[in-house]
């Protein structure tokens, strides 16, 4: 593989500057908690849009979704093709609920319905995903990304990690917004790039490509099977599976749920979500329609290395078949993805620590109106008001816990090198709990179940229904996992992987609606 030019570094180089100087140019309109998490309700919703445009894609998905379809089919395409159904029921049932609910975190009102264990275990996990998740992405990225431009990865992760901390740490929400936005420019950039260049080097262009992947033996341009089998990765099965997975982005993930907080008002959080909906469809087309380019130009005018990997294919072409410094503006894309992934993570995991456990156990501020102190609370976001004691005591709290779990995740990055089976089993175990966190949530929304006995079993049932499909599908289970394998593996001629957490998620509510109708109901 090739080396980046000293062009292609400066370029890079100059992203990033540009990028930390603007978030932290963001500090100077971060004075209170309340603008750390929410950025006081002063965005448009244009900009909140691209700013979920930019934590859609990661840098995973920028470098895999060409790789999938390089590989395979457009069958993952699929998954995109469920948005704006997932966004239809946002915009309908959450997204005003939440703007109405007097408190920025997704999971206080857990708390009224189910008891505090169900309010935890929400947060709680939230904050542990996306601690594993920041370590994911880094290290992701920093393997794509230090075979282009000779750098260490552990460099890499910890250099990268740091600038993120900065300008979030300094700007709090607005910072991350506003660098999502130039971030997903970069991003747009980088991929319509990719797409001109390979269009131009194909013979025959758009249908060069299309002529390529279409052919009998390939049929490369197949959305999958539509048969109403849920075993196998069919177009139905990516349509629920991707639909589950959006919503519970949209109403179950503290990243999304905030930023409906950084709009000036409902319409452009509702607007905001249409956007990044709606844009998200072409843009992945776009990663897709590179993967496909890419099958096509090395099978008819570019050669590529000996066991070269799917994931690799489009980190090759960057460096080998790009013009000098567009090489560099698509290496900082794929730093862009990945930035404008960990930052939303690191603001929402403080924000999560903040309200629904500091708030919610150990805070000792004074209520009384007299006091100079008095917590008095903004009646939107349910925080002390801007200059109270308490609120500098709140936002010293945001910015300690920004710098620790960004610390988190660069340790979870830097022990995942070496370990690549690390990032399969993060996301199983991620998908274990993940299930039960939207089940809740849905269940709160649409039934009247009350209580943490109905709850906890639903809760309890979804995740070993999710546990048990996971390990219906696992090829070399450790050895002390063998025998739940074994017990689980018939589930797998029923249920795909990727079906776990719609199994998970209907359980939890039905279970939960059964045990609180048959045992529950008077006592709630």
């Amino acid at each position: 593989m090739g080396v980046a030019s000293t062009v292609d570094l400066w370029v890079v180089a100059g992203y990033l500057i540009v990028v930390t100087i603007l978030g932290c140019l963001m500090s100077t309109k971060t004075r209170s908690a309340s603008e750390f998490i929410s950025a006081g309700g002063s965005l448009p919703g244009w900009v909140v849009g691209l700013s979920i445009i930019g934590t859609f894609v990661s840098s995973i998905s920028f470098i895999a979704h060409p790789g999938k379809t390089f590989a395979g089919t457009w069958n993952p395409f699929v998954f995109s093709l469920s948005l704006p159904y997932a966004a239809w029921v946002a915009t309908r049932y959450f997204v005003p609920f939440f703007r109405h609910c007097g408190s920025l975190s997704a999971y206080e009102h857990l708390e009224m319905r189910f008891g505090t264990w169900a309010r935890l275990y929400a947060a709680g996990f939230n904050v542990l995903y996306h601690i594993g998740r920041i370590g994911t992405i880094l290290f992701g990225v920093s393997l794509a990304v230090s075979a282009l431009i000779q750098v260490p990865i552990p460099a890499l992760i910890v250099g990268l990690g740091v600038l993120v901390i900065a300008y979030t740490l300094m700007g709090g929400i607005e910072a991350v917004i506003w660098t999502d936005v130039l971030q997903s420019i970069i991003l747009i950039g980088g991929m319509l790039i990719c797409v001109t260049l390979l269009l131009w080097e194909i013979p025959g262009g758009f249908m060069g490509v299309v002529r390529a992947a279409e052919t009998p033996a390939m049929n490369k341009l197949s959305l999958g099977s539509m048969d109403f089998n849920f075993a196998e990765s069919t177009f139905w099965t990516m349509l629920v599976f991707g639909f589950f997975i959006n919503l519970q982005n949209f109403a179950a993930d503290q990243t999304f749920v905030q930023r409906y907080f950084t709009a000036r008002t409902e319409g452009e959080a509702i607007k905001s979500v249409w956007m990044g909906a709606l844009a998200y469809l072409p843009l992945s087309a776009v990663l897709f329609f590179i993967g496909t380019g890419l099958f096509a130009f090395y099978g008819t005018v570019g050669e590529l290395p000996p066991d070269t990997g799917a994931d690799s294919v489009l980190p090759y072409f960057i460096m080998n078949e790009l013009p000098v410094g567009a090489s560099g503006l698509l290496i900082a894309a794929i730093l862009a993805a990945a930035m404008s992934t960990v930052d939303s993570s690191l603001n929402s995991s403080a924000s999560l620590l903040l309200c629904d456990v500091r708030n919610r156990f150990f805070s000792g501020t004074t209520t009384d109106p007299s006091s100079t102190g008095a917590s008095r609370m903004d009646s939107v976001t349910g925080l002390p008001v801007a200059g109270t004691e308490a609120d500098h005591a709140e936002l010293r709290f945001l910015r300690i816990w920004t710098v620790l779990l960004g610390l988190a995740g660069i340790g979870a990055a830097l022990a995942m090198i070496g370990i690549r089976q690390m990032l399969d089993i993060w996301w199983q175990m991620s998908g274990v709990l993940s299930g039960g966190t939207l089940g809740l949530i849905l269940l709160a929304r649409f039934t009247n179940v009350r209580g943490s006995c109905a709850a906890g079993t639903g809760v309890a049932t979804g995740i070993l229904s999710i546990a048990l499909i996971m390990l219906s599908d696992l090829k070399e289970p450790p050895t002390i996992l063998a025998p739940l394998c074994r017990m689980a593996a018939p589930i797998r001629q029923w249920f795909h992987p990727l079906m776990a957490i719609v199994v998970g998620t209907v359980l939890v509510v039905v279970v939960s609606w059964l045990t609180w109708l048959l045992t529950g109901r008077r006592r709630s």
